[in-house]
């Protein structure tokens, strides 16, 4: 993949969890998750949360996965779940290492948000950990409000939550079908 800009070949797709396209995304998310935290900061190596939630979780009615793609590759992607009737919780945020940098976890984030939203969410929860500076930059910078004071050591906070209301769903938006397709070029 070059440098050049991804805006105008970059496409969403709506996939199920175990969709072949989302494997690089969910291999390179455990080996960063991994690499940055082995089992001595949660006590588990991430294979185990990776695989903690049925992939029935990750589609329609209560959740999405969803994939931008350049090219046929998955460079960057996320997920959600329903946290509670009001709040979905967004998971599995990733982008390709070497395209870092360019907006892509921004547009994850507001693809997400509409997608929630369409799906009836009102709020958002999600959480990052604490050896990930540049995910809490991103949150902070994408109108999350954090709940945990951020003047604090981020190993003396753990676990870092945040939430964000959404804007209302679209009225008449059609619905997708829980194996989705769904494919957007903007």
């Amino acid at each position: 993949m070059s440098a050049a800009p991804l805006a105008d070949t970059v496409v969403v797709r709506l996939v199920r969890p175990s969709d072949p396209l989302a494997a690089p995304l969910l291999a390179d998310l455990e080996r960063e998750y991994d690499t940055r935290y082995g089992v001595e900061v949660f006590g588990e190596p991430a294979a185990v949360e990776l695989n903690r939630y049925p992939e029935a979780a990750f589609v329609a009615p209560h959740g999405s996965f969803l994939l931008l793609l350049a090219d046929g590759a998955a460079i960057s992607g996320g997920a959600f779940m329903r946290f509670d009737e009001r709040t979905a919780e967004f998971k599995r945020i990733w982008t390709r290492a070497d395209l870092r940098g360019r907006g892509l976890a921004k547009r994850v984030l507001a693809e997400l948000e509409r997608e929630a939203s369409r799906l009836g969410y009102e709020r958002v929860f999600l959480t990052t950990g604490p050896r990930q500076p540049e995910a809490v930059a991103l949150y902070l910078a994408t109108g999350y409000t954090p709940q945990f004071d951020p003047a604090r050591p981020a190993a003396e906070i753990g676990v870092h939550p945040f939430t964000k209301d959404l804007e209302p769903r679209l009225a008449a938006v059609p619905t997708h079908d829980p194996a989705p397709t769904k494919e957007t070029r903007q």
